[in-house]
């Protein structure tokens, strides 16, 4: 399955090969997360292909300084999000699901996820 997703206004932009249909998301309440609302699901780095500069990005880390968050410095919206996977050693990608094109985010099972305490 291949999604596009984007920022509010464009300016970061991808396309995301999924391999099925997202039917589950991660619902997490860290400080972050919790703020801003967002809904993730996770893949490897090399399904996510950005279509825009990548010089637009930009980044916020905070606590482990494990994931690197990217949003757009114009409208703000933070569509993805990079780090390792730390069972696999993995570079992973988690996908704020609300910024893909298409998502039903009423049909999504949500499983809540306690980011807080870590």
């Amino acid at each position: 399955m291949r999604y596009s997703g984007s920022c509010h206004c464009g300016g970061i932009a991808y396309t995301l090969e999924a391999g099925e249909a997202i039917g589950q998301v991660y619902d997490c309440n860290c400080s972050m997360c919790r703020r801003r609302g967002g809904l993730l699901a996770f893949f490897p780095r090399e399904a996510l292909m950005l279509t825009t500069d990548p010089g637009t990005l930009s980044t916020y880390r905070f606590h482990k300084q494990a994931l690197a968050h990217h949003f757009c410095p114009v409208c703000g919206i933070a569509p993805f999000s990079e780090g390792t996977d730390p069972r696999s050693g993995r570079a992973m990608a988690a996908v704020n699901v609300r910024c893909l094109d298409g998502i039903d985010l009423g049909a999504l099972q949500r499983v809540p996820v306690d980011g807080a305490s870590y």
